[in-house]
């Protein structure tokens, strides 16, 4: 289908050129010879591009910028300036247009500029379905909300997905590093490849190596006949190293070199063989610290940590926590045949006061429990764990009538409130009382537009 263009240029001779040139790059062209009919054109149709002269009579070039802002955003503005109105021009890129031409300028200029344009859209509605994409394949246990924490990781996911970068997840156990990772290689152009997992924690220092690598008949005792490593299996897709920081220090050099150079060699064997496989990195240690406790390669965490992805703890997605508890509510009553339950309010407060060490995982376990130990429509206080239940006390009544997210927002801010009282105001101290960090404290004082 052809890309159409609105061209407005007052100049016949231009107009018919311009025309011309664009018509003859199989470009669907609409001329116009003033504002006037090129605004009534704008209003009546729609168009991929539109190329205006700034100067025209009845309505100016900026005007069609303006308008079609507000009329058309997706469609592009390229401006035609004669050259003492290049400020002016600049200032029009400022305000949305694509681009400027500046008279006289050749046919061959302009069709480079159009592409461009055209190529540029054509990657923004790729990057946009990736994202589209993300979105729908990450509304898993984890990933359900829409904090600005949350979203955040979200496109980072569609920035690197595509790519072969090695990644670095660092999050607390229940943030769902593993469901990153699963994601990051589903979304791939390996996604037809293997796709396997090793926790570096719960295989032996004695095994691991030949897990890795493989071995040849005859290696050690009880290798009777040759096996193929992770490495192996895995070319052209994706390991998942889950706990990295747990990686025996022995080892560590070893998995450098095969990330170096791509190729690893079997136990009992001098031959190296060429593999191509993306690497994803998981843990919830502190590798900077692993390094100075000399537990951790310093060479081998900036092999691995070419692309960072923080995964935010619950306590600072606290507004994603109704709509995971409804999620978990929905997924645990079908699944035990206890469809049409609620959360009573009472036992809301609990919820939304609850700090969640253990993350999305663990409030996923508390609905599951509640879900089974309730006993008519309603979930009740006394259903939650006694962790949950200990909070019932110092807990500010929300109203009966209050929507759910000004609940929360009303009970974030007496939280904070209360916290910074205790500390004389310290917004660090008070951002370790409530166990957030400095940054989600300052951001939080913002929103709830708390001054101290």
């Amino acid at each position: 289908m052809k890309k159409s263009i609105l061209l407005i240029e007052d100049e016949l001779s231009m107009r018919l050129g311009i025309s011309h040139s664009l018509t003859g790059a199989s470009y669907g062209v609409t001329a116009c010879g003033d504002g006037v009919e090129g605004l009534k054109a704008l209003h009546e149709n729609s168009f991929d591009l539109i190329i205006t002269d700034f100067r025209l009579p009845g309505v100016s070039g900026m005007k069609i910028l303006t308008e079609s802002m507000e009329v058309c955003p997706d469609t592009g503005v390229i401006i035609i300036t004669g050259f003492p109105e290049i400020d002016t021009a600049v200032s029009a890129i400022k305000k949305g247009a694509f681009d400027y031409l500046s008279k006289p300028f050749s046919n061959d200029a302009l069709l480079i500029v159009v592409d461009r344009f055209f190529s540029y859209r054509q990657l923004q509605i790729e990057n946009d379905q990736l994202r589209k994409t993300v979105r729908e394949k990450s509304q898993s246990d984890h990933f359900i909300g829409e904090s600005s924490a949350l979203k955040a990781v979200f496109d980072r996911l569609a920035t690197i997905a595509p790519t072969d970068v090695p990644v670095r997840i660092q999050g607390e156990s229940g943030t769902g590093k593993e469901l990153v990772a699963s994601a990051l290689h589903h979304l791939s152009q390996r996604k037809d490849k293997p796709y396997l997992k090793i926790n570096c924690a719960a295989i032996p220092e004695n095994l691991l190596e030949s897990e890795l690598f493989g071995y040849e008949k005859g290696a050690f005792s009880g290798a009777v006949q040759s096996k193929r490593g992770k490495f192996e299996v895995a070319d052209e897709g994706t390991i998942f190293f889950d706990e990295i920081g747990e990686l025996p220090i022995s080892l560590q050099a070893k998995l450098l070199r095969v990330l170096e150079d791509q190729e690893i060699t079997r136990l009992g064997s001098n031959k190296s063989i060429k593999v191509n496989v993306r690497t994803i990195f998981a843990t919830a240690k502190n590798l900077k610290k692993a390094i100075q406790e000399r537990t951790f390669r310093e060479d081998l965490f900036y092999r691995i940590n070419v692309v960072p992805i923080h995964l935010p703890p619950l306590r600072e997605r606290g507004e994603d926590i109704t709509a995971l508890a409804e999620h978990f509510l929905k997924i645990h009553s079908t699944k035990y045949g206890k469809e049409g339950l609620d959360i009573s309010p009472d036992a809301y407060k609990c919820l939304l006061a609850y700090t969640y060490p253990g993350n999305v995982r663990e409030l996923k376990n508390a609905i599951e429990r509640a879900v089974l130990l309730s006993i008519d429509s309603h979930i009740y206080v006394s259903n939650l764990p006694s962790e949950f239940r200990q909070l019932t006390e110092d807990i500010p009544d929300f109203g009966a009538d209050m929507p759910l997210d000004e609940g929360v927002k009303c009970y974030e801010r007496q939280r904070i409130l209360k916290a910074l009282d205790e500390t004389g105001g310290k917004k660090i101290a008070a951002a370790d009382k409530l166990s957030i960090s400095r940054k989600v404290l300052w951001k939080k004082l913002k929103d709830l537009d708390i001054e101290c």
